[in-house]
C-alpha cells in the first residue's frame, strides 16, 4: 500500500528525513532527483540513519560511519555487516510516496 509521506520540498538534496508509516521508521532521502527510503535504524548500532550523510546513492550512519547503498539496503562498510530494509518510493507531482506492505 503507498502512503503519502512527505512533500518534494521537505527534504533538501543530500539529506533524509524521518517519517513513521505504518508502524515502521523510515528515512527518505534526496540525491539529486532521486529519493529512497530505507529502514531508519543502522543494523549495527540503531542509530538513526535519517541524521547521516548521503553521496553517491549511499548514505553514511552518523554514529560509527557505516554507510549504507540506498537501492539495495546493503551494507557497505564495516562496523555494520548486515543491510537495512529498503522500500518503494515515488516522488509525482511534488508529493512522495513510500510503499509500505500491510
Amino acid at each position: 500500500m503507498w502512503h503519502e509521506v512527505l512533500r518534494t520540498e521537505e527534504v533538501e538534496d543530500g539529506f533524509g528525513v524521518r517519517v513513521e508509516v505504518a508502524g515502521e521508521r523510515i528515512a527518505v532521502f534526496r540525491d539529486g532527483e532521486r529519493f529512497y527510503a530505507v529502514g531508519d535504524r543502522c543494523s549495527h548500532a540503531e542509530a538513526s540513519l535519517s541524521e547521516g550523510e548521503v553521496f553517491d546513492g549511499e548514505v553514511e550512519c552518523p554514529r560509527h560511519g557505516s554507510v549504507f547503498d540506498l537501492v539495495t539496503g546493503a551494507a557497505r562498510s564495516l562496523p555494520a555487516t548486515r543491510p537495512v530494509p529498503t522500500y518503494p518510493v515515488r516522488a509525482t507531482d511534488g508529493v512522495i510516496e513510500v510503499e509500505v506492505s500491510a
